[in-house]
């Protein structure tokens, strides 16, 4: 008779958030059928940035997909139904909004020839939701807000990234849900999502 390997926890103890391994093993099963979407860490060559984390953010290749497996309506999630797993903030909304506007990047970016990442410091002071980078090192920063407004404090790490960056640093955009793109006194261009394009 044949024994069975001892059984792993799907959680971890006294939660119901799913243990490393677990989240480990959907991810790849995920990603072999091509539904996940990773966007890697930007590795900055040649910069005073150090102490970025390595991490990728992984989103679903589809939001609306994401939105389904997890039953959330379109009412439910306008009501703010939904917590994501992890230590994000925000609501479930919010996260399916940037994964929306991060299909939507990639695909300008790949017409570009240009590769997309994002930023985030080992102690998560800074974060950059996206960073598209063109073959000569120049960067453009992205920010998503699902906000129609987009006040001082949602541009702080684009003007942390900037300070950084110098002249490396070709433009900072906040993408958002508001009714026109404009470009802020600081700078900042603010796109809304729907108007984003090749």
């Amino acid at each position: 008779m044949q024994r069975r390997p001892p059984r792993r926890r799907a959680t971890l103890p006294g939660s119901d958030k799913p243990a490393r391994t677990t989240g480990v093993a959907y991810r790849d099963v995920l990603t072999q059928l091509w539904l996940l979407d990773p966007v890697p860490a930007w590795g900055v060559v040649g910069s005073p940035l150090t102490r970025l984390g390595q991490a990728s953010k992984h989103h679903l290749a589809d939001p609306a997909l994401a939105g389904r497996l997890l039953g959330l309506s379109v009412d439910a999630l306008i009501d703010g139904a939904g917590e994501p797993l992890g230590p994000q903030a925000g609501t479930m909304l919010g996260h399916l909004f940037e994964s929306l506007a991060t299909l939507c990047v990639r695909v300008c970016a790949q017409a570009a020839e240009a590769t997309l990442g994002h930023l985030r410091t080992r102690n998560g002071d800074h974060e950059v939701d996206l960073v598209v980078v063109r073959d000569d090192g120049s960067v453009l920063a992205v920010e998503v807000k699902l906000a129609a407004t987009v006040e001082d404090r949602d541009t702080t790490h684009l003007h942390w990234l900037a300070s950084h960056l110098g002249p490396r640093l070709l433009d900072a955009v906040v993408i958002n849900t508001g009714p026109q793109a404009y470009r802020r006194p600081d700078g900042i261009g603010v796109v809304p999502l729907a108007l984003l394009g090749p």
